[in-house]
Protein backbone atom coordinates (compact mmCIF):
# COMPACT_ATOMS: atom_id res chain seq x y z
CA UNK A 1 0.00 0.00 0.00
CA UNK A 2 1.40 3.23 -0.70
CA UNK A 3 0.72 7.46 0.61
CA UNK A 4 -2.17 7.87 -2.20
CA UNK A 5 -3.83 4.41 -1.25
CA UNK A 6 -3.45 5.22 2.53
CA UNK A 7 -5.22 8.18 2.22
CA UNK A 8 -7.72 7.51 0.74
CA UNK A 9 -8.72 4.43 2.65
CA UNK A 10 -7.71 6.14 6.02
CA UNK A 11 -9.94 9.11 5.40
CA UNK A 12 -13.11 7.60 3.62
CA UNK A 13 -14.20 4.63 5.90
CA UNK A 14 -17.61 5.69 7.59
CA UNK A 15 -17.59 3.73 10.34
CA UNK A 16 -14.29 1.49 11.71
CA UNK A 17 -14.72 -1.33 14.48
CA UNK A 18 -12.29 -0.99 17.68
CA UNK A 19 -11.00 -3.65 19.63
CA UNK A 20 -11.72 -3.90 23.24
CA UNK A 21 -9.32 -1.42 25.20
CA UNK A 22 -8.86 -2.43 28.82
CA UNK A 23 -12.11 -0.97 31.27
CA UNK A 24 -10.37 1.56 33.17
CA UNK A 25 -12.28 2.61 35.98
CA UNK A 26 -10.66 6.43 35.43
CA UNK A 27 -9.75 8.73 32.83
CA UNK A 28 -5.96 7.52 32.64
CA UNK A 29 -3.09 9.17 32.09
CA UNK A 30 -2.93 10.94 28.76
CA UNK A 31 -0.18 9.07 26.66
CA UNK A 32 0.10 9.73 22.75
CA UNK A 33 2.17 7.70 20.48
CA UNK A 34 3.14 8.34 16.57
CA UNK A 35 3.00 5.62 13.89
CA UNK A 36 5.59 6.73 11.40
CA UNK A 37 4.70 5.29 8.22
CA UNK A 38 8.13 5.39 6.13
CA UNK A 39 6.80 6.69 2.22
CA UNK A 40 9.01 4.54 -0.26
CA UNK A 41 6.79 5.38 -2.82
CA UNK A 42 5.33 2.49 -4.17
CA UNK A 43 4.73 1.44 -0.50
CA UNK A 44 4.77 2.55 3.06
CA UNK A 45 6.93 0.58 6.12
CA UNK A 46 5.99 1.02 10.15
CA UNK A 47 8.86 2.69 12.12
CA UNK A 48 8.81 0.49 15.08
CA UNK A 49 11.00 0.62 18.23
CA UNK A 50 12.51 -1.99 21.03
CA UNK A 51 12.53 -0.72 24.04
CA UNK A 52 15.74 -0.69 25.80
CA UNK A 53 16.29 -3.89 28.14
CA UNK A 54 17.27 -2.36 31.04
CA UNK A 55 13.97 -0.46 31.33
CA UNK A 56 11.74 -1.08 34.31
CA UNK A 57 8.09 -1.03 32.67
CA UNK A 58 7.80 -2.74 29.59
CA UNK A 59 11.73 -3.58 29.14
CA UNK A 60 12.56 -4.81 25.45
CA UNK A 61 8.68 -4.55 24.24
CA UNK A 62 8.23 -3.60 20.62
CA UNK A 63 6.21 -0.34 20.65
CA UNK A 64 5.80 3.22 19.03
CA UNK A 65 7.82 6.37 19.75
CA UNK A 66 5.48 8.02 22.67
CA UNK A 67 4.59 8.75 25.83
CA UNK A 68 2.88 10.27 28.53
CA UNK A 69 1.81 13.97 27.72
CA UNK A 70 3.13 17.05 29.45
CA UNK A 71 1.97 19.94 30.62
CA UNK A 72 4.32 22.07 27.51
CA UNK A 73 2.83 19.61 24.74
CA UNK A 74 -0.14 20.66 22.75
CA UNK A 75 -2.38 17.18 22.94
CA UNK A 76 -1.97 14.98 21.18
CA UNK A 77 0.71 15.57 18.22
CA UNK A 78 2.95 17.89 20.42
CA UNK A 79 3.24 14.95 22.27
CA UNK A 80 3.55 12.02 20.05
CA UNK A 81 6.40 14.57 17.75
CA UNK A 82 8.20 15.73 21.32
CA UNK A 83 8.48 11.58 22.46
CA UNK A 84 9.24 10.66 18.64
CA UNK A 85 12.37 13.40 18.70
CA UNK A 86 13.48 12.49 21.96
CA UNK A 87 13.52 8.34 21.70
CA UNK A 88 14.83 8.08 17.90
CA UNK A 89 16.01 12.02 16.69
CA UNK A 90 13.08 11.81 14.48
CA UNK A 91 12.55 15.57 13.65
CA UNK A 92 9.23 17.29 13.90
CA UNK A 93 9.36 18.76 10.08
CA UNK A 94 9.85 15.40 8.62
CA UNK A 95 6.64 13.93 9.93
CA UNK A 96 3.24 14.83 7.52
CA UNK A 97 0.44 14.02 10.34
CA UNK A 98 -2.29 12.17 8.80
CA UNK A 99 -4.83 12.58 12.02
CA UNK A 100 -5.31 9.78 14.84
CA UNK A 101 -7.23 6.62 15.89
CA UNK A 102 -9.54 6.39 18.45
CA UNK A 103 -7.75 6.36 22.46
CA UNK A 104 -6.65 2.97 23.39
CA UNK A 105 -6.80 2.50 27.49
CA UNK A 106 -4.04 -0.03 28.96
CA UNK A 107 -3.80 -2.36 31.90
CA UNK A 108 -0.98 0.13 33.12
CA UNK A 109 -3.83 3.19 33.67
CA UNK A 110 -2.96 5.14 30.32
CA UNK A 111 -5.50 6.79 27.88
CA UNK A 112 -2.95 6.54 24.77
CA UNK A 113 -4.20 8.69 21.34
CA UNK A 114 -2.36 7.17 18.39
CA UNK A 115 -1.24 10.00 15.67
CA UNK A 116 -0.64 8.59 12.62
CA UNK A 117 2.81 10.37 10.28
CA UNK A 118 3.62 9.98 6.93
CA UNK A 119 8.07 10.50 7.06
CA UNK A 120 10.43 11.19 4.34
CA UNK A 121 12.28 7.79 4.01
CA UNK A 122 15.80 10.19 3.73
CA UNK A 123 16.21 10.92 7.90
CA UNK A 124 18.82 9.52 9.64
CA UNK A 125 17.80 8.66 13.03
CA UNK A 126 19.55 8.81 16.31
CA UNK A 127 18.40 6.52 18.84
CA UNK A 128 18.25 7.37 22.72
CA UNK A 129 20.15 4.21 24.29
CA UNK A 130 18.47 4.89 27.56
CA UNK A 131 14.92 4.58 26.26
CA UNK A 132 15.38 2.66 22.59
CA UNK A 133 17.39 -0.24 22.05
CA UNK A 134 16.95 -0.65 18.32
CA UNK A 135 14.64 0.21 15.47
CA UNK A 136 12.97 -1.53 12.27
CA UNK A 137 11.10 -1.63 9.65
CA UNK A 138 7.59 -3.68 8.72
CA UNK A 139 5.73 -3.60 5.72
CA UNK A 140 2.42 -1.61 6.07
CA UNK A 141 0.46 -4.49 4.48
CA UNK A 142 2.14 -7.39 6.01
CA UNK A 143 1.09 -5.80 9.43
CA UNK A 144 -2.65 -5.07 8.01
CA UNK A 145 -3.44 -8.33 7.24
CA UNK A 146 -5.23 -9.81 10.00
CA UNK A 147 -4.07 -13.64 8.90
CA UNK A 148 -0.73 -12.36 10.73
CA UNK A 149 -2.69 -11.28 13.68
CA UNK A 150 -2.22 -13.87 16.93
CA UNK A 151 -5.11 -14.00 19.32
CA UNK A 152 -4.58 -15.02 23.55
CA UNK A 153 -7.39 -14.89 25.61
CA UNK A 154 -6.68 -14.00 29.49
CA UNK A 155 -8.40 -13.93 32.39
CA UNK A 156 -8.70 -10.68 35.22
CA UNK A 157 -11.55 -10.16 37.53
CA UNK A 158 -13.93 -12.55 35.80
CA UNK A 159 -14.17 -10.84 32.41
CA UNK A 160 -11.74 -12.03 29.20
CA UNK A 161 -9.77 -9.94 27.55
CA UNK A 162 -7.96 -10.39 24.21
CA UNK A 163 -3.65 -10.04 23.81
CA UNK A 164 -3.23 -9.62 20.45
CA UNK A 165 0.16 -10.90 19.06
CA UNK A 166 2.21 -9.97 15.21
CA UNK A 167 4.92 -11.75 14.83
CA UNK A 168 7.76 -9.96 12.53
CA UNK A 169 11.42 -12.08 12.17
CA UNK A 170 12.63 -12.42 14.99
CA UNK A 171 10.42 -9.86 16.53
CA UNK A 172 6.80 -10.25 18.75
CA UNK A 173 4.36 -6.99 18.34
CA UNK A 174 2.22 -7.58 20.81
CA UNK A 175 -0.39 -6.22 23.29
CA UNK A 176 -0.82 -2.32 22.70
CA UNK A 177 1.30 -2.19 19.74
CA UNK A 178 -0.75 -5.43 17.98
CA UNK A 179 -3.81 -3.72 19.10
CA UNK A 180 -3.55 -0.10 17.79
CA UNK A 181 -2.00 -2.00 14.63
CA UNK A 182 -5.12 -3.98 14.35
CA UNK A 183 -7.04 -0.97 14.79
CA UNK A 184 -5.53 0.74 12.28
CA UNK A 185 -5.89 -2.13 9.93
CA UNK A 186 -10.28 -1.30 10.41
CA UNK A 187 -9.66 1.81 8.75
CA UNK A 188 -7.39 0.19 5.99
CA UNK A 189 -9.12 -2.45 5.35
CA UNK A 190 -13.25 -3.75 5.34
CA UNK A 191 -13.85 -6.88 7.73
CA UNK A 192 -13.05 -9.54 5.18
CA UNK A 193 -10.25 -8.18 3.15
Amino acid sequence: MNKTEFIRRFHHIERVRSELDYPLAYSGRPAAVLVPLIDYKTELKVLLTERAHHLRHHAGQISFPGGGAEAEDTFPVGTALREAEEEIGLPPEHVQIMGALPNYRTISGYTIKPVIGIVKPDCELSLDKNEVASAFEVPLSYLMNRANHLTHHTHRHGQTFPIYFIPWNKHMIWGATAALLRNLSFHLLAEND
